[in-house]
């Protein structure tokens, strides 16, 4: 993961993202700004997302957009697939240019922020085209406010207990449970990692059973959580990062859940199969020396889900 240290980019963060255990630690995002507070007015057309197609994290932030319909109130800049030497970066110009600020990497973004600027070099960022800075670089903080700031409904107060345990256990046992297991060093860390995958998964399926979302029959955040893992599960976490104990498509109540939030008003408009799987298939001494990204697997997430 890249790094800037004094304004400096470095390919390699000195400090790794993982300990002598082999196990894979995240560490913590560092601009943590909030609209509706030091400034930042919740002003349409004022926020600029820096975002990549198969992050993840970035996803959450897409999804936001999305379903509070927001797609003309922020405007979005998508780095290409892969990142390379220089981290996330974008084309000069075409889909995967930067029309905000015109930078060619992701890095460039955090130097125009603070040109001393260290630490970790992330998506999404959230910027403030207004004061020339970025507002905040966490996902769970980006969605959380542009909810609040935009008059959304993901986070009521009446569900809050239920969406911060559910966010909780997703979160360390699902969202970063499945790099937990891909990155991974040793094979003690590796099977917690994978363990912890599939106990959510199990968990998750019994719910759904009784309960159309995670948090009764309201669709909420911790949802919006979930769903990023799930569209990258059977096309990139099952093969590439060896979460291969059972697919999304065998947990019943999981995949018609997962098809669901799929066909729900802009959310299929933030999901690309074909880059999930050029980002995660791409060169890795470690996960995939020859950098060859398979054909499939072939999956219908138009198909009726079922649940009304």
């Amino acid at each position: 993961m890249g790094v800037m240290i004094d304004g400096q980019y470095f390919e390699e963060d000195p400090a790794p993202d993982s300990e002598t255990s082999g196990e894979f630690k995240r560490k913590a995002s560092s601009i943590r700004n909030w609209i509706g507070q030091s400034g930042f007015a919740a002003e349409a057309g004022r926020y600029h997302l820096f975002v990549a197609w198969n992050c993840p994290w970035a996803h959450r932030a897409l999804l936001t957009r999305a379903l509070l319909g927001l797609e003309d109130a922020i405007s979005v800049s998508y780095a290409k697939p892969r990142r390379t030497a220089q981290g996330w970066v974008f084309d000069a110009d075409g889909a995967f240019d930067d029309p905000l600020l015109g930078v060619m990497a992701v890095h460039e973004v955090y130097g125009r922020h603070r040109p001393a600027y260290t630490g970790r070099i992330t998506v999404p960022v959230l910027w403030d085209k207004q004061t020339g800075v970025i507002v905040n670089n966490e996902s769970a903080d980006i969605v959380r406010m542009l909810n609040a700031a935009f008059g959304g409904d993901l986070y009521p107060d009446d569900l809050a207990p239920q969406i911060d345990e559910w966010n909780e256990l997703i979160y360390s046992t699902f969202n970063n449970g499945v790099y937990r297991a891909g990155f991974a060093r040793t094979q003690e860390a590796y099977d917690k990692g994978v363990a912890d995958v599939f106990a959510t998964m199990n968990k998750v399926e019994a719910h759904l059973a009784g309960s159309r979302y995670l948090c009764g029959d309201r669709f909420s955040e911790a949802d919006l959580r979930m769903f990023p893992t799930l569209a990258r599960f059977d096309v990139a976490y099952h093969y590439a990062f060896k979460c291969n104990l059972h697919r999304l498509m065998d947990y019943p109540n999981l995949w018609g859940y997962a098809r669901e939030i799929y066909q729900m008003r802009g959310v299929a408009q933030t999901v690309n199969f074909d880059i999930y799987k050029q980002g995660y298939f791409s060169p890795s001494e470690l996960r995939n020396p020859l950098g060859i990204v398979p054909a499939g697997p072939v999956i219908d997430w138009d198909a009726p889900h079922g649940r009304g």
